[in-house]
C-alpha cells in the first residue's frame, strides 16, 4: 500500500523535524513495514514551466522550430523543438539539461543534455504529456502536440517546477501488505495519520461523520444481514462525466491508483483517505429506484465493469435493484448501472459487508480488487458515517451545482466495542518490567481505548475500528502497549535453563546420517509433505479412516484426515512427478499421527498418537530392477548409517503391496518396516499410469543407532581376489538373504545379478545369478584353489538351500 504524505497532511501536522526516513522508521517499528521512502519530485527534477517568448523556422529543416524561452534563469534560453502547436506567449513544460524524459513516451527515461540540432543550439526540450508523465493531466493523442498549460487554463509561473504545479512534490511510503493484514483500521491514511498521532502523542484531525439529514429518504432493503451489517444509498443529482482537479489526481496517482474521472475518482480518493469503500450507480439505470441487499438467486447472472460474465450461486451477495443484480457487493459493480459519459445522477453506495462472505466470492471468482481486499480484513460499521461525509463534502466541491436529494441506509448490526480486562500483574510478568499506571493509561488512551483503571486491573473498551477482529485478548492489548513504548527498550532476558544431565543426540545423528545416505550415495531427493493428504489417496492405498485423526477445520473437504502413513502422500508426489520424469528416487522423514493419546508433559494438553516415518520410493518401467534397487539400498543401510542389522522375511503383506513382491523388514526380532513393489490397484486408483513404484518404509522410532561403537582397520586385498558368476536353480520359496546367509564365511563380496523364469526352468523353480568374489590373506589362488573353492560353495548351495548349477 502506498501512503501519500501531502494526504496525510490533512490529518495530522508533522514538525518540520522529522524526516520522511524517521517516520518510515518508526512506523516500522511500532507498527507496520515500510519497505520504501519515495520522493515523487524527483522524477521532475529540471522540468519547469516556460513561457514562449519568440518562434521562428528552422533555417536545416522543415519539421522543426527555433524557440526563444523564458525558463526562469537569468537569460532566454534557444531551444528546438518538433511541436506542432508552438505560439508566442505560449506557456509550455520544458525539461532543462538534467532532467530525464522518456522519449516519445516510451522505453526508459533518457537525460537531457544541451546540444545541437541539425546545426542550432538547443538548451534542453519542450516536451509532450508522455515524456514527462502527464499523460493523465494533459494528454493528447497526437504525440507531436506539446504541453499547453496556456489552453488548459493552468495557473502557474515561469520557472515553477511542474511537481508542484501538479501536486507531485509528494513523499510516497510504500507498506508490505502483509504488515496490514490483522489491522482493518490502516488500509487509509486516516487511520495511518491516527497511529502517528499515537506514536509522536500530536494531535489528530478527526474528519466529521455528518450524515446528511433532512431528506427524503431513499429506499434500502437488507435480506442478508448476516453478509451485509450496514448499506447507504446517496442520491446525488446535477452530475457529469469530467476531469478531477489536478490535485485529486496526483493523489490518487500516489497512492497507487489511476484517475479515471471525476466521480469515480471522488469514491477512489475516500477510499484511499478512510479506508471505506465505495461504489457510484447511474440513477437512471436503477429499476423501481430502490437498492435491495440480497443473495444471488441460482442461475442469475452478471455482467461486470470488466466484461467478466459471473454465473451467480446462493452465496454470492449481490446488490440489486428492483428486477435483477447491479453488482457484485463489495467486489466489483456491473456495467449496465456505470457510470457512463451520459450520467446525471447517482446513486452512491457506502456499505459494511461481512469480511467472509466477500473473502469466498472473490476467491471463487478469482476477482480481487482494491474494495474487496478492504472488506477482507473486516471494516467497522462506523465507518460509514465517515465515508458518506467525506464523498457528500467533495461532491459539493467538485461539482458546485450538484444536489443531494435523498438519502437512506438500513443498519441491522453495528459493531460492538470490545472490551477486555487485563491486570497489572500480567503486564509486569510479561513486559518483564513494571510500566506505570499512569504510562499505560496514556498509551491505551492516544490508541483510542477507554481505559478504566480499578484495583490492579485495567477495563479497557476498544476502538470499533479496532474491534472487528483485531483486538479480542489480553496479548493484543499487551502488544499495543510494548509496541508504543517500543520493543527495541525491552531488555532481553534469557530463560534460565538447568541441565541435570546430557542428552543422547545419536537419534537425531542418525536421521541425518539416514538421509544422506539416501540423497548422496543412493541419489534420491529429499521431498517435504504437508501432514495431511487427500482422501482418494488413502483410499487408493488401502487404508481405512478407523485410526486416522480427523480434523476440525480442515484445510479443504478433500483433505480432512492427518496422515497415519507416509505411502499416501507419496502417491500423490509420484501422480504429479510421472508426467515429466520416466524414473525418480525420492524420500521422506515425517510424523504420522494415529488415534490415542501422547502427553509429552504437561498434564492437561495432549497430542494425537504420532511416530517418525521414513519412506522412500524408486519409480521406473522396470519392476525387477527397481525393487531389487530399493531390496538392495535396505540391505545397505546399516552399513551406511551404524544403525542395528536389518533382516527380510515374509509374514504380513503391506496394504499397498503387490501380492506377490513384498518383504516385511525386522530389527532384533522386532518389524520395523516393509518393502514391495505398489500394486497396479493402488497405482491406477491414485490416477497414476504408465510407470511403476517400489516402495519401503521405516520406522526410525524402533530403528537403533549403535549405542557407541569401537572402528576397527581392515586392510584392502593385498592379493588379488577372483570374480566369479554362478547361476543356479533353487525353489521359489529360497529367498536371497538365504542365499546370502550360506556363503557368508565363504567368499568376500556376493552380488545379486537376476532372476530369471520361463523355458527351462522347472516350474516351481528359479534361476538365480549371483556374481561372488573369492580369494587368500595370505597369497594369489591357484587354479587348484579357486576349483576347490569354488566346488566347496556349490556344495554348501545344495545343502542349504537345495540348489542345483544351471
Amino acid at each position: 500500500m502506498k501512503i501519500s504524505f501531502n494526504l496525510l497532511k490533512k490529518y495530522i501536522d508533522l514538525p518540520d523535524n522529522l524526516t520522511p526516513e524517521q517516520i518510515a522508521y518508526d512506523l516500522t517499528m511500532r507498527t507496520v513495514e515500510v519497505e520504501d521512502v519515495i520522493n515523487t519530485a524527483d522524477k521532475f527534477r529540471n522540468i519547469v514551466v516556460g513561457e514562449i517568448k519568440e518562434v521562428r523556422k528552422h533555417p536545416n529543416a522543415d519539421a522543426l522550430t527555433i524557440c526563444m524561452v523564458d525558463c526562469g534563469l537569468d537569460e532566454i534560453k534557444q531551444i528546438v523543438c518538433g511541436g506542432t502547436n508552438l505560439y508566442e506567449g505560449h506557456k509550455v513544460c520544458v525539461s532543462m539539461p538534467g532532467a530525464n524524459v522518456v522519449w516519445h513516451g516510451e522505453g526508459e527515461p533518457v537525460p537531457i543534455k544541451e546540444t545541437k540540432l541539425r546545426g542550432e543550439k538547443s538548451f534542453g526540450m519542450i516536451c509532450a504529456a508522455a515524456e514527462v508523465y502527464l499523460n493523465d493531466y494533459y494528454g493528447d493523442p497526437d504525440e507531436r502536440k506539446i504541453v499547453d498549460f496556456t489552453e488548459a487554463g493552468t495557473i502557474c509561473e515561469v520557472g515553477q517546477n511542474v511537481s508542484e504545479l501538479i501536486g507531485m512534490d509528494d513523499t510516497i511510503l510504500e507498506i508490505d501488505n502483509k504488515s496490514l493484514s490483522n489491522r482493518p483500521d490502516l488500509w487509509g491514511h486516516y487511520g495511518i495519520a491516527r497511529e502517528l498521532a499515537a506514536i509522536y502523542k500530536l494531535p489528530f484531525k478527526e474528519a466529521p461523520d455528518d450524515l446528511p439529514k433532512g431528506l427524503p429518504e431513499y429506499p434500502v432493503q437488507i435480506d442478508a444481514p448476516d453478509q451485509c451489517h450496514r448499506y447507504s444509498a446517496t442520491k446525488i443529482e446535477n452530475v457529469y462525466v469530467k476531469e478531477s482537479p489536478d490535485w485529486m489526481k496526483s493523489l490518487i496517482t500516489n497512492s497507487g491508483m489511476r484517475p479515471i474521472n471525476a466521480i469515480v475518482d471522488i469514491t477512489n480518493y475516500v477510499m484511499l483517505a478512510t479506508g471505506q469503500p465505495m461504489h457510484a450507480f447511474d440513477s437512471s439505470h436503477v429499476e423501481g429506484n430502490k437498492i435491495i441487499v440480497r443473495s444471488a438467486e441460482e442461475g442469475e447472472t452478471l455482467l461486470l465493469l470488466d466484461d467478466m460474465d459471473l454465473n451467480l450461486t446462493k452465496g454470492d451477495l449481490v446488490i440489486c435493484d428492483t428486477v435483477e443484480p447491479m453488482g457484485l457487493a463489495g467486489i466489483k459493480g456491473g456495467k449496465k448501472d456505470s457510470v457512463l459519459s451520459d450520467t446525471t445522477d447517482i446513486i452512491l453506495e457506502v456499505a459494511s459487508f461481512a469480511a467472509t462472505g466477500i473473502r469466498k466470492t472473490t476467491k471463487r471468482f478469482n476477482e480481487k480488487t482494491d474494495s474487496s481486499i478492504r472488506y477482507e480484513k473486516g471494516i467497522d460499521t462506523q465507518r460509514v458515517d465517515l465515508g458518506v461525509s467525506l464523498a457528500c463534502t467533495l461532491f459539493k466541491e467538485i461539482y458546485p451545482e450538484c444536489k443531494i436529494t435523498a438519502f437512506g441506509e438500513d443498519y441491522p448490526y453495528k459493531t460492538k466495542k470490545n472490551k477486555i480486562d487485563i491486570t497489572q500483574d500480567f503486564l509486569d510478568v510479561r513486559l518483564g518490567t513494571s510500566i506505570s499506571t499512569k504510562d499505560i493509561e496514556d498509551i491505551l488512551t492516544r490508541l483510542g481505548y477507554l481505559v478504566d483503571y480499578n484495583d490492579g486491573t485495567y477495563h479497557c473498551t476498544a476502538p470499533t475500528w479496532r474491534s472487528t477482529g483485531d483486538v479480542t485478548i489480553k496479548d493484543d492489548i499487551l502488544g499495543d502497549i510494548a509496541r508504543l513504548i517500543g520493543y527495541e527498550y525491552f531488555k532481553a532476558k534469557p530463560l534460565p535453563v538447568n541441565f541435570e544431565h546430557a542428552v543422547n543426540q545419536s537419534h537425531y545423528d542418525f536421521i541425518r546420517s539416514v538421509k544422506e545416505y539416501l540423497s548422496f550415495r543412493c541419489g534420491f531427493y529429499e521431498v517435504f509433505t504437508y501432514p495431511w493428504v487427500e482422501d482418494r489417496f488413502i483410499k487408493a492405498a488401502k487404508m481405512d479412516f478407523e485410526n486416522a485423526v480427523k480434523l476440525a477445520t480442515p484445510p479443504s473437504p478433500e483433505t480432512s484426515y492427518l496422515r497415519t502413513s507416509l505411502i499416501p502422500g507419496m502417491l500423490d508426489i509420484i501422480d504429479k512427478n510421472s508426467h515429466y520424469f520416466d524414473k525418480f528416487s525420492i524420500f521422506e522423514v515425517a510424523q504420522v499421527f494415529e488415534k490415542g493419546e501422547y502427553k509429552p508433559s504437561i498434564k492437561d494438553e495432549s497430542l494425537p498418537v504420532h511416530r517418525n516415518l521414513l519412506t522412500g520410493i524408486i519409480a521406473g518401467e522396470e519392476v525387477k530392477e527397481i525393487f531389487f534397487k530399493v531390496k538392495g539400498i535396505i540391505e545397505a543401510l546399516p552399513v551406511y548409517c551404524q544403525c542395528e542389522p536389518l533382516e527380510f522375511y515374509s509374514e504380513t503383506q503391506p496394504l499397498w503391496s503387490d501380492s506377490k513382491v513384498w518383504l516385511n523388514i525386522s530389527s532384533e526380532g522386532k518389524r520395523v518396516g516393509d518393502i514391495g513393489l505398489i500394486s497396479l490397484g493402488t497405482l491406477n486408483d491414485s490416477g497414476i499410469k504408465n510407470i511403476k513404484a517400489a516402495a519401503f518404509e521405516l520406522d526410525m522410532d524402533i530403528l537403533k543407532p549403535y549405542p557407541s561403537r569401537t572402528n576397527k582397520f581392515k586392510h584392502l586385498p593385498q592379493y588379488p581376489l577372483v570374480e566369479q558368476d554362478l547361476s543356479i536353480v533353487v525353489d521359489e520359496t529360497i529367498t536371497w538373504s538365504q542365499i546370502r546367509e550360506s556363503l557368508k564365511y565363504m567368499v568376500k563380496e556376493l552380488k545379486f545379478v537376476e532372476e530369471y523364469r520361463g523355458e527351462q526352468i522347472p516350474e516351481g523353480k528359479k534361476s538365480v545369478m549371483l556374481s561372488l568374489k573369492i580369494g587368500n590373506d595370505d597369497s594369489t589362488m591357484t587354479s587348484k584353489q579357486i576349483e576347490k573353492k569354488m566346488n566347496g560353495i556349490i556344495k554348501i548351495l545344495k545343502n542349504k538351500c537345495r540348489a542345483e548349477l544351471r
